[in-house]
């Protein structure tokens, strides 16, 4: 079925500079989720980033509420004695009773909550069960039935409308989970998505069509130079082939300053995040490097948290005999050092043939032949609990990946998520997506995707997929993604053989790519970060909570919606230095050059590309807060100050 506009708000034109004022001071903002302060997931991103600017808007009076974890209270919550009398009142009598209930004021205020996920949906139901003068909004990030479905490898986009909801949920042991998001969707005044893929589903599978699509943003920290970004780059690669010299020692045959770093991070579902399909690729992408006689290597990171029971002794040896060779090198230099410090200062130019002694050739002698390895180096970093049955490493086994010699990509398995603590690589995640060339993320089943977002607003180029929000979000408002370093692979309208055949040019096409050219590329995709600030996107959020007082408050709130005409949206424009003929830009970004002597005459020009990329992105939402308000959905402010009899 095809990605229809439907709803109200589609695109970031759709929302246009507001002028309405919107009086705040009686109206109290809750958000319920069971990620508050506590990791499982992205909405505990979506939260935690939205937060700051959510607290700007609202002030004293915006509430986060979530389970009391005390690990995560202990390090993430700051307890702090509530100022407003009525929500003290109600603490009090929670804490001593271990219920909740409502505090009543002579003067209520207007409460909007807003209910991520079904595993909050219940409150939102009672509410509405128990008539409480609260405006609802609930949102799903990913529907529950969905996410049975596909990792079930089910052709699930192309059979939303045949399925029988009640009795898949019922065969899946979920119904009663089901039913609750159901209920929330339908008894929720507004109904949000993060995405327009996720409301054609959640409207097939929770029976509602969704308001408004509230897309998932970030808090994006822009550098004052464009350069600054870049070296940080070149920091954290530096740091991760101090890695891959461990990881490979003894069988270190190839070029580190001609390797690319390659990545797939998320939950562990192996066909929902395609890894399937990445693996397949990378076979073919081995086979095409190693018949085209390409002097790069491809060493790919697969981050999946799995079940494990201790890292790789052989993983721990790498990087131990890694340190033992820094340590014998430092040595020797010192020594080295001495002797020539010593010939400088009696006046002579030094012996070269007599700066190496014998003890000097001994030490060196025992520290290469410590690096001799008679295996090869392992491809996961763990002791897997479920080794036979794992699917990663099944699929490594059938394509014969083994981190061989003769091999042109190599493949990593770190079934854990990264720390800056870990004795293996030692890097939070951030660093390790920084040092990295291309994340891949070819998922079948990605309400958003935060991971391809991320890299986004670090300058690192990503693969991502028409089923997945990020890649509709970046199709739907940049005219060549694959300019910027957005590659969208189609995996709705093609194949499961010829979406492989894709990826696998798509990672080809990228190798081909000379240094000088995944430096502009990258200053490209950093560029992109505007899109996805919350500055940007929070307004959606805004659009959301004046739609759900409108509802529920109609005598004192406004809202007029009016839809975006279809040729209001912006897109990005193709960069200047891409041949503006489909026949000359065959590798879609920055287009190859047949040697580097040619890179010189490639048109490009950096401040210039900038400033008309800016130009492409609006001011950032500034909130006003005044009297009584009417909330125009077009923003022209033709109807502020005007008020509902």
């Amino acid at each position: 079925m095809p990605l229809a506009r439907s709803l109200s708000v589609t695109s970031l034109s759709g929302l246009d500079e507001w002028d309405e004022e919107f009086e705040l001071e009686d109206a109290v903002l809750f958000e319920i989720a069971w990620e508050v302060a506590n990791k499982v997931g992205g909405i505990y991103t979506v939260i935690q980033t939205k937060a700051r600017m959510t607290a700007e808007e609202w002030g004293e009076n915006y509430f986060l509420v979530g389970p009391y974890v005390e690990s995560n209270v202990r390090t993430q919550v700051e307890l702090i004695e509530p100022t407003n009398p009525v929500l003290k009142r109600t603490i009090d009598k929670m804490n001593a009773s271990g219920c909740k209930y409502a505090a009543q004021s002579e003067d209520p205020p207007h409460i909007v909550a807003q209910f991520h996920e079904w595993l909050a949906g219940l409150g939102l139901v009672l509410c509405r069960q128990r008539q409480l003068a609260v405006a609802t909004i609930f949102t799903t990030h990913a529907t529950l039935l969905g996410r049975y479905l596909c990792a079930g490898n089910v052709d699930f986009y192309n059979n939303l409308a045949e399925f029988n909801v009640d009795k898949e949920a019922g065969d899946r042991q979920i119904y009663h989970r089901y039913c609750l998001e159901r209920a929330a969707a339908h008894c929720a005044h507004v109904f949000t998505t993060v995405s327009q893929i996720t409301a054609i589903e959640a409207e097939f599978l929770l029976k509602r069509k969704p308001d408004i699509v509230t897309p998932n943003g970030l808090n994006v920290k822009k550098f004052s130079a464009m350069h600054e970004f870049q070296n940080l780059h070149a920091q954290s690669k530096s740091r991760i082939q101090e890695f891959v010299r461990g990881h490979f020692y003894g069988n270190l045959d190839f070029n580190l300053d001609k390797c690319l770093f390659l990545f797939i991070a998320g939950r562990y579902e192996f066909s929902n995040k395609g890894a399937d399909i990445f693996l397949e690729a990378l076979a073919r992408l081995n086979y095409l490097l190693r018949v085209n006689h390409s002097d790069v290597t491809v060493i790919t990171f697969f981050i999946m948290p799995a079940r494990t029971n201790n890292f790789n002794v052989e993983t721990l040896k790498g990087q131990a005999v890694r340190k033992q060779l820094w340590d014998t090198a430092q040595t020797v230099k010192e020594r080295f050092g001495k002797k020539l410090y010593e010939s400088l200062l009696v006046g002579q130019l030094p012996d070269v043939s007599k700066m190496l002694d014998k003890e000097d050739f001994t030490i060196m002698k025992r520290a290469i032949f410590a690096t001799q390895r008679q295996c090869q180096p392992p491809v996961c970093t763990h002791n897997m609990l479920e080794d036979s049955s794992d699917p990663i490493l099944n699929c490594v086994r059938r394509i014969g990946l083994f981190n061989s010699s003769a091999d042109r990509v190599k493949i990593i398995f770190h079934p854990e998520f990264l720390s800056s603590t870990s004795p293996l690589l030692p890097m939070d995640y951030e660093e390790f997506v920084r040092g990295c060339h291309l994340g891949v993320f070819p998922s079948y089943y990605e309400p958003w995707g935060y991971t391809p977002a991320e890299c986004t607003v670090m300058g690192i180029p990503s693969i991502s997929t028409n089923l997945s929000g990020f890649g509709c979000f970046m199709e739907e408002h940049i005219a060549d993604p694959s300019a910027y370093g957005i590659y969208i692979l189609d995996r709705r309208y093609k194949g499961v053989d010829e979406s492989c055949n894709q990826l696998t040019s798509f990672l080809f096409q990228f190798c081909k790519q000379s240094r000088r050219q995944r430096i502009i590329q990258r200053n490209r995709t950093e560029r992109l970060s505007d899109l996805l600030d919350w500055r940007y996107l929070g307004r959606y959020y805004i659009a959301a909570r004046h739609m759900a007082l409108a509802k529920a408050f109609p005598d004192t709130y406004v809202y007029d919606p009016q839809e975006p005409s279809s040729a209001s949206g912006f897109r990005y424009p193709r960069p200047a230095s891409v041949p503006p003929s489909p026949a000359l830009s065959r590798h879609s970004s920055p287009h190859h050059s047949e040697g580097e002597d040619n890179e010189e005459d490639e048109r490009y020009d950096e401040e210039l590309e900038a400033e008309k990329d800016r130009v492409n992105i609006r001011q950032p939402y500034t909130i006003s807060v005044k009297g009584k308000t009417v909330l125009g959905g077009n923003g022209s402010g033709e109807d502020e100050a005007s008020e509902k009899n």
